[in-house]
């Protein structure tokens, strides 16, 4: 019994060493990690990858800051009466446009066309006086001629005509007061723009102090913007421009700064600059804006964002190289400046005229084989932005 257990024992050693020589030759010829295939699948061996490329060219680069701007009007009144009374109508509303004359308010003017109508009542008396003393002159004169009243008679005569006139003036002069008056119980607009908010309504009482609104003449504009003092110095009155920006930050209003203020405000210790434009687009006074002061404008080389990627803090560039296989990636460190819109400065590591590759960034690695196509003028636009850390072919490349 022994010695057949010894013999399967013997048996089972052998069948252990024959298997795990069979299972090394294996691995060695079609294992992934082993033999020249497995190696050249690692090195990218294969069929090109297709990329689209973009030649690196100076243009313009301008060196920018965006802000919060507000729109100022150049022409601006707080509305206030003439008159005391109560509010009867409001005849426009917060925002409206209006031209110049517009009836905004109407204080009560009952009781001011009352006193008029009295006063026409004495004009009316005063005229009639006139009329009478007129006709006693004209009488007492032609008896005075013919010696039936005396002289004292006759200047008596003249004195209440020249009396009577000048009441019937008096009176007339004190209607046209009265309907000047009058016309202030009307608030009218004192020139075209938009109105303001109201902050009385109606039945209110009013006098020469209550501010009934504000209206703004949105023709000629401000723009103000408040800048870090740092930023503030870099300012040059009469060239450096400011710029209201769309929704799509796009340039609207451009005009170059008027006023930088001398010292920080001291709650925030910011330093307002202003530019002053004529309003085209249908801007509003008093409206918050996107702006932008344009410090620099530099000729450089651009590179677009598609095109960059990073591994730590370190920038790279997929350009198009040789190699004895052909045309390949090559991962290229640059050194980068200002963004603005979809591209890069390019401050070092690239030439004019260097091929960058901005499609497939993410799949390629160093030294993999490309087919080139050259990207057409605007095809960058829209294009997934690779450029953020850790992401790309040149985050992963090298490791």
């Amino acid at each position: 019994m022994r010695v057949v257990r010894g013999d399967w024992g013997a048996w089972g050693l052998v069948l252990a060493l024959a298997g795990g020589c069979s299972g090394g030759k294996e691995g060695g010829q079609g294992g992934p990690g082993g033999g020249p295939q497995g190696g050249q699948q690692g090195q990218g061996g294969g069929k090109p990858m297709p990329v689209q490329v973009l030649q690196v060219q100076p243009g313009p680069v301008r060196d920018t800051r965006e802000y919060v701007g507000t729109l100022i009007s150049r022409r601006s009144i707080t509305v206030f009466p003439q008159v005391a009374g109560y509010v009867q109508s409001i005849a426009v509303h917060p925002g409206d446009t209006v031209r110049s004359g517009q009836v905004l308010l109407v204080v009560d003017p009952r009781q001011e066309r009352a006193t008029l109508r009295a006063t026409q009542a004495q004009k009316a008396s005063a005229v009639a006086s006139r009329e009478f003393a007129r006709k006693t002159r004209e009488r007492s004169a032609q008896l005075l001629k013919e010696g039936l009243v005396s002289r004292q008679d006759y200047e008596q005569a003249v004195a209440q005509a020249e009396q009577a006139v000048a009441q019937a003036r008096a009176a007339e002069a004190q209607i046209q007061n009265q309907q000047v008056q009058l016309g202030f119980f009307s608030v009218s607009a004192p020139f075209d723009g938009i109105v303001g908010d109201i902050p009385v309504k109606l039945g209110d009482y009013v006098s020469s102090e209550t501010a009934l609104t504000i209206v703004d003449q949105s023709r000629a504009l401000e723009l103000s913007v408040q800048v870090p003092v740092d930023q503030a110095s870099r300012v040059k009155l009469g060239q450096t421009p400011l710029e209201v920006l769309d929704d799509d930050g796009k340039p609207v209003v451009r005009a170059p700064a008027f006023f930088v203020a001398t010292t920080p405000n001291p709650a925030t210790q910011l330093v307002e600059v202003k530019a002053a434009f004529v309003n085209t687009v249908g801007l509003r006074a008093g409206q918050l804006v996107r702006a932008q002061l344009v410090y620099d404008v530099r000729e450089a080389l651009k590179m677009p964002t598609t095109a960059v990627t990073r591994q730590g803090s370190q920038s790279f560039a997929m350009v198009v190289g040789q190699s004895d296989g052909g045309t390949v990636a090559k991962r290229q460190p640059v050194t980068l400046g200002l963004v603005e819109g979809n591209d890069y400065e390019v401050l070092k590591g690239l030439d004019a005229g260097t091929q960058v590759v901005i499609s497939g960034v993410q799949q390629l690695r160093d030294g993999m084989p490309i087919t080139a196509k050259p990207a057409q003028q605007g095809q960058t636009e829209g294009m997934p932005d690779t450029s953020a850390p850790g992401t790309g072919g040149g985050a992963d490349a090298g490791r």
